[in-house]
């Protein structure tokens, strides 16, 4: 078994409508890899996925997002789905769980409209990130250099495109976060939010 996560405790946070094989695939990898994983969403016990053309699976909610704290995690994967994070990008306590770890310089997973959310936090000017091809100009409207490729990593950031994608992505997430936390690079110097 692959150990490279183990004692590593990463957070997914998703609301109703996020993408299942985009939940379930990265979490799998994550899990494979030895670390442990939490389901958090603004959904109190369950939380109904989104699957291609239809609804999905429902799935139990480890920790409601009003009782997560990231301190206790030491990465976050964001899925996408459309409904999932425009949800979570108007939702102030998502948005602000999400800036402790971009604070934190915590390594985060995001892939197709997952970014979404990361716009939201002030972090993504500067940034060399990808995702789904509707969200290019959203992504460059903040800042962001926007690229059409299968998986990208900026510092802690790791972004993709689409479900395609999940192969790669699982292997530079499990990367960055076997890593886990960056110290703030000489690079990032010109960040202005630091993140």
């Amino acid at each position: 078994m692959n150990t490279d996560l183990q004692g590593k405790k990463v957070a997914i946070l998703v609301e109703k409508g996020f993408e299942q094989v985009e939940m379930t695939a990265p979490r799998e990898a994550l899990e494979e890899a030895g670390a442990e994983t939490d389901l958090i969403s603004p959904e109190d016990k369950k939380v109904k996925s989104w699957d291609l053309t239809k609804w999905g699976r429902s799935f139990k909610v480890d920790v409601p997002l009003a009782e997560a704290r990231a301190d206790e995690y030491d990465a976050l994967l964001l899925p996408g789905g459309v409904m999932n994070p425009d949800k979570l990008r108007v939702n102030q306590q998502a948005v602000d769980f999400v800036k402790s770890f971009v604070d934190a310089g915590k390594p985060i997973a995001s892939i197709c409209h997952g970014p979404w959310t990361l716009i939201e936090t002030g972090a993504v000017r500067g940034r060399r990130m990808t995702s789904w091809p509707s969200l290019k100009t959203d992504l460059r409207n903040a800042g962001a250099d926007w690229v059409d490729e299968e998986v990208v990593v900026d510092n802690h950031f790791v972004t993709s495109r689409k479900p395609d994608d999940i192969p790669a992505f699982n292997q530079k997430m499990i990367e960055e976060f076997r890593e886990g936390a960056h110290a703030r690079h000489p690079e990032m110097a010109g960040h202005a939010d630091g993140g």
